[in-house]
């Protein structure tokens, strides 16, 4: 296998993506904005695939209900949750370059880091978006696009307790668009000013805070490692010191992943005791307490969240993937996806474009299509088509040949392995289907 510098493997990570199909610089045509992007046919199935298997993992369970909440809430909300007050980071900014930067990731306080120049005294800069509701932009319509999507779980707690009539301990989950105006974005997608979430919120008795803590800690890395299919040397905990702390946070892990620029957070599990519920408490003037009948009393309950984002994990997926390869052919980049996140589950070949085998080819597509997101491919070599597909993650390949019309067999050929093996047309549904499940 190839030896690619850390640098390098972002760099021709970002090159892939673009030339595949996966992500693009948002409005490229105007010059872009800086960390904004879209996502391509193949980036929006890879994130349709984590979110599915996330959404599955989570609301498959009696116990976990889902919710779609507003993006724009009431802003009372983001003064109980303290990100009004709370929500910062220090700025400051060059007085020749005009750059701007996070104080925390300066070393030499009074010079830029880009310019040698001298550096304005740090501020608080709130990394909520900021807009208005209504006609007139004045104090009394100031709204924001929301930084986090657990608040709406939380002010709909009793909610959706009560209408699925749920028990504790038990919890809710949603995958939704947050925004926040970052300082400093950067590392491509790992962090970006709009995202999507993936959070479910686990309301427990207090005295099971811990032990559920525990679970979902367990349950979290367990989902990176088997259901994603990350390299389990890549990812570790981390559990955040007393000054890293969140100021609503008992107990504190992240899940890291070894990424080319370091250790950095995938995923997070926090112990949130009952702060958020008080809060609303507090601000709404209305009881979020959950009744317990057999207790014959109002408790308000702890709160084990999970959060873990889209894109960060899209990236992480296509990190952990990235191969350079070293055959008998030369140089092959392979993106090694586990096949249930992979984009395309398979694709089909005619070898040829006549003796009939593009349209048994066209046969297998279309009975396919009804349960697999296929490919089909009859421009150039055998060959290139094969290392086309391994660019983009394709697990396995089906070739129509001269064989096939005799006997109805086609060839099957491995991403990973670029072992080949004929078997029956009749059999192919199954082996995918067995093949995306290990």
């Amino acid at each position: 296998m190839s030896k690619i510098k850390p640098v390098d493997l972002m760099s021709e990570l970002v090159s892939l993506c673009k030339r595949k199909g996966f992500i693009f610089q948002s409005s490229e045509i105007y010059g872009g904005i800086n960390s904004c992007y879209d996502f391509g046919p193949l980036g929006v199935a890879l994130k349709n695939n984590i979110k599915k298997l996330w959404w599955e993992t989570m609301t498959f369970r009696s116990d976990i209900e889902g919710i779609d909440a507003s993006i724009i809430m009431h802003p009372r909300v983001w003064e109980a949750s303290g990100h009004v007050e709370n929500f910062t980071d220090p700025l400051i900014d060059c007085k020749k370059c005009k750059k701007r930067f996070r104080e925390d990731n300066i070393e030499d306080k009074k010079q830029c880091p880009e310019c040698g120049g001298e550096l304005t005294e740090a501020r608080n800069f709130n990394l909520m978006f900021k807009t208005f509701i209504g006609p007139v932009e004045d104090k009394a319509s100031i709204a924001y696009l929301r930084p986090e999507t657990a608040q709406g779980i939380y002010v709909n707690f009793l909610n959706v307790q009560g209408s699925c009539r749920q028990k504790l301990p038990f919890g809710i989950a949603q995958i939704g668009k947050a925004f926040r105006n970052e300082i400093t974005p950067g590392n491509f997608i790992f962090r970006t000013r709009e995202f999507e979430q993936m959070e479910m919120q686990y309301f427990v008795y207090p005295e099971q805070a811990d032990e559920k803590f525990e679970y979902w800690k367990e349950q979290r890395i367990k989902w990176h490692r088997d259901v994603l299919g990350l390299n389990g040397e890549s990812l570790r905990f981390h559990q955040h010191g007393a000054n890293e702390l969140a100021h609503y946070a008992k107990d504190a892990f992240d899940i890291e992943f070894k990424y080319p620029f370091g250790w950095q957070e995938i995923e997070g599990i926090h112990n949130r005791t009952d702060y958020d519920l008080k809060q609303h408490m507090e601000y709404s003037k209305k009881d979020l307490k959950f009744f317990d009948e057999g207790k014959k009393e109002r408790i308000t309950p702890y709160i084990i969240e999970t959060s873990v984002g889209v894109e960060r994990t899209l990236l992480t997926i296509l990190v952990n993937a990235f191969t350079k390869e070293d055959d008998k052919n030369g140089e092959r980049i392979v993106l090694k996806l586990h096949p249930r996140v992979a984009p395309y589950k398979a694709a089909i070949f005619p070898l040829v474009k006549k003796d009939g085998m593009p349209e048994i080819a066209r046969k297998i597509e279309d009975d396919l299509r009804s349960e697999f997101h296929i490919f089909f491919d009859m421009s150039g070599s055998i060959g290139r088509r094969y290392r086309r597909q391994d660019e983009i993650g394709t697990p396995f390949c089906f070739t129509v040949d001269g064989e096939t019309s005799k006997d109805e067999t086609v060839t099957i050929r491995d991403r990973d392995t670029m072992e080949q093996k004929r078997i029956n047309i009749s059999d192919i549904r199954e082996t995918l289907r067995k093949r995306i499940a290990l």
